[in-house]
């Protein structure tokens, strides 16, 4: 079933929420044929094709479980066997069966591209079973189980409270690099692991990363360092020469300033009266520093990508990522404050999105704009994936905690198909 949305602009007032679950439907619509032939999911195209060109990507593999088992959960119609068949991937085609975790991808021969185990990927594999534990899927259990065995056994330092970024394939010896990617997204899928089990004690790690975060936000005024030494140490010119790396960019990423300032108000609502300290008043820096330094800060509509220290932009291309990370951000402050500049925000950048994002000719949302908001595919060709998207549509319709999967599962009128 095709779902439609009107072609229209909230320029006067944001979407309502029949506005967003058609969307987020029309989105699931567009990555129905996902799943790789090899297993897992497939990167999409413009049209929502599979491009068998590319490796299964571990972390799509898992955005596709996460999201099409939310959309279990909302009842829409024939995204479980989406959601399982990319699980199966999961456990099988990404799976490194002799040394355990899950490889990076898998190329079109079936082997590895590259050997190292990544934090990035393995916060996404135990999202993914969160989720697909919520919606009840086959062989969730065991993925959790699984997957918070390895992220334990390797990927968290007990010690510091931080996370260990990347290893070589038989767990031997970590890498020296240390990364806030990976911290953000790890304290996303505590969460998610949190609700999934019950075990509250996922739920204080994401509030020690919180942390990490509040310290790092007030020495460098709302613009978070990204990439650090094996010891923590600030490492500010990293990839200086490539700027716009898809996942270590140089610079300060405005859209992960946005996307910090939602997770710190999540581990907040989460912990009550355990959470961190500052976690409100960094989430309104990181919010207000990111709009300053990446909204319309070159003449033009749209967040440009990344800044300097100092705020100037270096990588001005338009991530629809960011967008959707603004959106939900601004939707979160206004939920915990109340405050009306927030849903001022919100609404600008929603008609923002329906304006230069929402591809209601081919599908989904045009992953990368250049300066001047036309379609690029410098960073992000094609249509990757679906997670920043749907979330941005289910985000503002449901309360900080728990994380999406309980919430929805939890909400009144949703519950999973029988």
């Amino acid at each position: 079933m095709t779902h439609r949305v009107s072609d229209q602009s909230f320029s006067d007032a944001p979407p309502d929420d029949a506005w967003l679950d058609a969307e987020c439907r029309r989105l699931l619509d567009f990555g129905r044929r996902i799943a790789h032939p090899l297993g897992g999911a497939a990167w999409l195209d413009d049209d929502g094709a599979p491009d068998l060109s590319r490796p299964v990507h571990t972390w799509i593999t898992s955005r596709t479980v996460h999201v099409y088992g939310l959309g279990s959960l909302l009842g829409v119609e024939g995204c479980a066997p989406v959601a399982t068949a990319a699980l199966d991937g999961l456990r099988t085609t990404v799976r490194d069966g002799e040394h355990g975790g899950w490889f990076g991808a898998i190329g079109a021969d079936g082997e590895p591209e590259g050997t190292g185990k990544s934090c990035y990927d393995h916060a996404f594999v135990m999202l993914a079973a969160s989720t697909a534990t919520v919606a009840g899927l086959p062989g969730a259990d065991d993925l959790l189980a699984d997957a918070t065995a390895v992220f334990e056994r390797h990927f968290w330092d007990e010690d510091l409270g931080r996370v260990v970024d990347e290893w070589d394939r038989g767990w031997t010896e970590p890498t020296p690099y240390r990364g806030l990617n990976s911290t953000m997204h790890s304290v996303e899928a505590m969460l998610a692991v949190g609700d999934a089990t019950g075990d509250p004690g996922w739920h204080r790690r994401a509030g020690r990363l919180a942390g990490l975060v509040v310290d790092l936000a007030a020495a460098h005024d709302g613009r978070l360092p990204e990439h650090f030494g094996p010891d923590w140490s600030v490492d500010l010119q990293l990839n200086r020469d490539r700027p716009d790396d898809p996942f270590k960019p140089y610079g300060a990423t405005v859209g992960h300033g946005l996307e910090w300032s939602r997770l710190l108000l999540h581990v907040e609502a989460t912990l009550g009266a355990d959470a961190p300290a500052g976690l409100l008043d960094t989430s309104r820096l990181l919010f207000d520093r990111a709009v300053a330094d990446g909204w319309h800060a070159d003449g033009a509509p749209g967040f440009v990508y990344t800044t300097d220290w100092d705020g100037t932009p270096v990588v001005r291309q338009r991530m629809h990522w960011v967008a959707a990370e603004g959106i939900a951000a601004a939707a979160a402050l206004h939920r915990r404050t109340g405050e009306d500049a927030y849903a001022r925000r919100y609404a600008a950048w929603w008609a923002y999105a329906a304006e230069h994002l929402l591809d209601l000719e081919r599908g989904s949302w045009h992953h990368e704009l250049d300066p001047a908001n036309r379609p690029r595919a410098s960073v992000w060709p094609g249509k990757p994936d679906l997670y920043h998207a749907v979330q941005a549509t289910l985000l503002p319709r449901l309360p900080l905690a728990p994380g999406l999967a309980s919430a929805v599962n939890l909400s009144q009128g949703w519950s999973a198909p029988a």
